[in-house]
């Protein structure tokens, strides 16, 4: 059954329009009137806050216009494949497409929201319009990712920052989350250790390619951010942030 994200409040027996987002995607399967799917609403959109009660609904199509689709949504059900662990994933963004395929793959994970961020040795730089309009597309990547894998909640993207700003305030309001830095420093206790006792959120910080610069670690370390590392090996940006969230969710 196709499963489709319609940040739109969601009551069981009401009928209502599917967003136009969802409704390109029922006519691309060429369903009709009849036809079933699944909805789910727990996620940040643009348009509002999260939608609650979570889970997903199973609604039927009853209409088909040129460009509209309307459902009747039938059943809610209280079903949740998210992490036991909140992980909430700041990265130094990857250069060309790598950061989309980081964004698909840490949905299908399970991350709870992820931080673009740009550090000095960042090659894909943003800001302004360009800024907001990748924002923008990397909520549309999660969204697509959540109705692949089975999530019900599409993990919060949040807007682009510098580093140095980004850890005077994101990573100051993450303080009840234990705070990880992946680094390649001698200091650094292997992630499995670090969380082995580890009980509640954690947010997990991975720089870009190249790594960080020293002065950016220390940084995050007098932030409260304890180095950790993956192994013997030296991973590619984008694999890094991956793995680290795999050993964390």
């Amino acid at each position: 059954m196709p499963r489709l994200y319609c940040p739109l409040p969601l009551v069981c027996g009401s009928t209502l329009d599917l967003p136009a987002a969802a409704a390109r995607h029922v006519q691309v399967l060429r369903l009709q009137p009849g036809d079933t799917v699944t909805l789910f609403n727990f996620g940040a959109g643009w348009d509002g806050p999260m939608q609650s009660p979570g889970g997903e609904f199973s609604a039927t199509v009853t209409a088909m216009g040129r460009s509209s689709v309307q459902v009747r949504v039938d059943t809610h059900h209280a079903t949740e494949r998210e992490s036991a662990r909140a992980v909430h994933l700041a990265v130094c963004m990857p250069a060309n497409e790598r950061m989309d395929w980081l964004v698909e793959k840490a949905t299908e994970l399970g991350v709870a929201s992820i931080q673009p961020l740009m550090s000095e040795r960042s090659v894909l730089r943003l800001s302004g319009d360009r800024a907001t309009k990748k924002q923008q597309h990397w909520h549309s990547v999660a969204v697509s990712a959540c109705e692949q894998c089975g999530g019900n909640r599409v993990p919060l993207v949040y807007p682009v920052l510098g580093l140095a700003a980004w850890l005077k305030t994101g990573a100051a309001q993450s303080a009840s989350s234990q705070r990880l830095l992946l680094s390649l420093h001698d200091s650094a206790r292997l992630l499995r250790e670090a969380t082995h006792a580890a009980q509640g959120s954690v947010t997990l910080l991975s720089g870009p390619e190249g790594g960080l610069s020293r002065t950016e670690e220390v940084a995050a370390m007098d932030c409260g951010f304890a180095p950790v590392s993956l192994g013997a090996r030296v991973l590619r940006a984008e694999t890094a942030a991956l793995v680290g969230l795999a050993l964390l969710v």
